[in-house]
């Protein structure tokens, strides 16, 4: 679960934008100046905020981790930095949202990362903050406030990384020329403070897993894919090819419910159940992590339309979870029908579009089968083998209205 959330989310616009590009659409910046939009801290209070239900919630989504931002590029903090008053602490709110959530994740062992912008549109180490955000947004490292800038940011990693328990990961936003914010010092300073705690792609260095950002790779990322830093889906062409273990780029999509990341009541456009579930699985069978995002309310709740889509998807992974948990990439690619995933010496076929009268055929599978089991009801098929082609004889519907699922075993892995 990725949250995307702070008092930008009173205007039910996105998080910072409307500020870096106000000729943009309503849910830019059309909606706020930026004077008002800093103004907004000021009548920000979200006094029906519970982290143990949104933790309640990731869990019956299925979700096995959390990323929250704990400061946009605005610059405001969700969480209580000594070192600026343009934080959570200083709302009507007053409380540290961060804290609470944390401790909310540790009560029930759910995994909590943080992401954290390194631009700060509010630091005057970062810009020159006399002009409008609009015009140096990207912020200017060559004026001589820069060092002091990184020890800002230095300051405040060193607070995430010690005063709210184990962090999963760090998932920096750097926006345009990474390189500006030294990433080899945060990088030490990450492991030197927590050395399990993983980093991703976007400060200038490789990190621990690439991001594709609102789209899912057509092929297989690979290391020489050039994944790292982008959120370009043009990077990584379509292709079926299936590479080497070591080849292998970690990755993780990060996606949203609707077409926005904040709080949008505007934004009705949402994903189906179905959608979300197909695309965790396109994800899976490419041996991603799906990341998919809540922008919550003002009020600090997650609106119906999320919740109802969460929990859909968590009673499909319910029956199905065993084909994505500690699963990678499937051995065939690019199924006319669906997808695979794979662990151990089981393949399993997500099947999108159920064969008319139920026999399903699998060309190119390597390897001898030795049993075909459909998840939902835990039916065990038959099945006729022929070199590579599996034939599966299988129910006249769908056994499951969003995604059906075999487990193919094979005699080895």
């Amino acid at each position: 679960m990725f949250i995307h959330w702070g008092p930008y989310s009173l205007k039910g616009v996105e998080a910072s934008w409307p500020i870096m590009r106000p000729k943009g659409g309503p849910e830019w910046g059309k909606l706020v100046s930026e004077p008002e939009y800093r103004e907004l801290p000021k009548r920000f209070n979200p006094v029906r905020f519970d982290p143990a239900d949104w933790v309640h919630l990731a869990k019956q989504a299925g979700m096995r981790y959390m990323v929250f931002t704990s400061k946009h590029h605005d610059g405001f903090c969700m969480f209580d930095s000594s070192y600026t008053d343009y934080k959570i602490t200083k709302t009507p709110y007053g409380k540290d949202t961060l804290a609470a959530l944390s401790d909310a994740c540790t009560r029930e062992g759910m995994p909590l990362g943080l992401y954290y912008s390194p631009p700060d549109l509010n630091h005057p180490g970062y810009r020159d903050t006399t002009k409008p955000s609009s015009l140096n947004w990207n912020g200017e490292p060559t004026r001589p406030d820069w060092p002091l800038y990184l020890d800002y940011m230095e300051m405040q990693l060193r607070e995430l990384l010690t005063r709210y328990g184990d962090v999963a990961l760090i998932w920096f936003d750097g926006l345009r020329n990474q390189k500006k914010y030294d990433g080899l010092r945060f990088h030490k300073l990450i492991h030197d403070l927590q050395p399990a705690t993983l980093i991703n792609d976007r400060i200038g260095l490789q990190g621990d897993y690439a991001t594709p950002e609102q789209f899912i790779p057509a092929a297989i990322p690979t290391k020489s894919s050039g994944l790292h830093g982008t959120i370009d889906s043009s990077v990584i062409k379509a292709s079926n090819n299936v590479p080497a273990a070591e080849d292998f780029q970690l990755w993780e999509t990060c996606m949203t419910i609707n077409g926005t990341w904040a709080h949008n009541p505007r934004d009705i456009e949402y994903k189906s159940t179905t959608q979300l579930i197909q695309a965790l699985v396109e994800t899976a069978s490419r041996g991603g992590n799906f990341l998919l995002n809540v922008g919550p309310t003002p009020e600090g709740t997650i609106q119906p339309e999320f919740q109802e889509r969460l929990q859909g998807i968590g009673k499909w992974i319910e029956t199905n979870g065993e084909a994505i948990y500690g699963s990678t990439f499937g051995p065939l690619q690019g199924l006319p029908f669906g997808r695979t995933t794979a662990k151990g010496n089981t393949v399993y076929v997500h099947v999108y579009e159920w064969p008319q009268g139920g026999k399903l055929t699998v060309e190119g599978l390597v390897g001898k089968v030795s049993r075909v089991t459909q998840l939902s009801g835990a039916k065990r098929l038959s099945h006729r083998q022929s070199g590579r082609r599996l034939t599966i004889d299988g129910p006249a519907e769908a056994p499951d209205p969003h995604v059906s699922v075999l487990a193919i075993e094979l005699r080895q892995p």
